[in-house]
């Protein structure tokens, strides 16, 4: 006898080498998927290999991360975080990312100064060629290098968390007209201070830079507003 196929095939389906959750969690933080677009059940699944099962488990997951929110009658779509909960979010990061730099700045083998080293220059000629998508791929490529270097496991998995909440602000800073000439020496300051071993050093200027971008995202937002209201 033939076998049939079961009609709960959503079921029978085989899973992906990464895990749903992992997936969707890192297209919200990629700005793969953004703010207020709608998650549909049926468009995931078919993406990325996954049963409609594993998907509906994984949205409610994102959604007690705050990655992801719940619209009646709408289902699900990325949350949009205010200006005020970006500055928040950008406080808890200041804290954690300067901790982070201060053990990394113990940690570190001269492969690690290299690549450092590597990602300060490669800032340099971005940002002197005028090309702001590459500065802000090499941005978010320091600050993770820097969280994997300090092996403090608790705080990378909460800011990368944070980051994908705070996506669209730290990409609409990035292409902040002028933001660049600002953050560049603060980034070489805080590699300078890891390659050179000093955690007080490379915690002070992790946190000198975080708090330059929470004086900064006010000026961001009315800039997007402005820009909004023009069209």
């Amino acid at each position: 006898m033939t076998a049939t196929k079961s009609s709960n095939s959503d079921e029978t389906e085989p899973e992906p080498a990464v895990p749903v959750v992992d997936a969707i969690r890192a297209a919200i933080a990629d700005g793969e998927f953004v703010p207020n677009q709608r998650l549909i059940e049926a468009d995931l699944s078919e993406r990325f290999g996954a049963s409609r099962a594993s998907v509906r488990t994984a949205l409610v997951e994102l959604t007690s991360e705050g990655l992801v929110e719940r619209v009646q009658n709408r289902g699900a779509r990325v949350r949009a975080v205010s200006l005020t909960e970006a500055i928040e979010i950008t406080e808890v990061r200041m804290v954690l990312e300067g901790l982070c730099a201060a053990k990394a700045a113990e940690r570190l083998t001269e492969h690690d100064r290299d690549q450092l080293r590597a990602i300060g220059s490669a800032m340099q000629a971005a940002v002197a060629a005028g090309n702001l998508l590459d500065y802000s791929g090499l941005n978010k490529q320091l600050h993770a290098l820097v969280r994997t270097l300090a092996g403090q496991t608790t705080a990378r998995s909460v800011l990368e968390r944070l980051r994908g909440q705070n996506v669209r602000h730290q990409f609409q800073l990035a292409m902040h007209p002028g933001r660049p000439s600002v953050s560049l020496p603060q980034h070489l300051e805080i590699i300078e201070a890891l390659c050179a071993g000093d955690p007080e050093a490379a915690e002070a200027a992790m946190r000198r830079h975080l708090r330059s971008v929470i004086d900064t995202l006010p000026e961001v937002e009315t800039t997007r507003i402005r820009r909004i209201n023009s069209l």
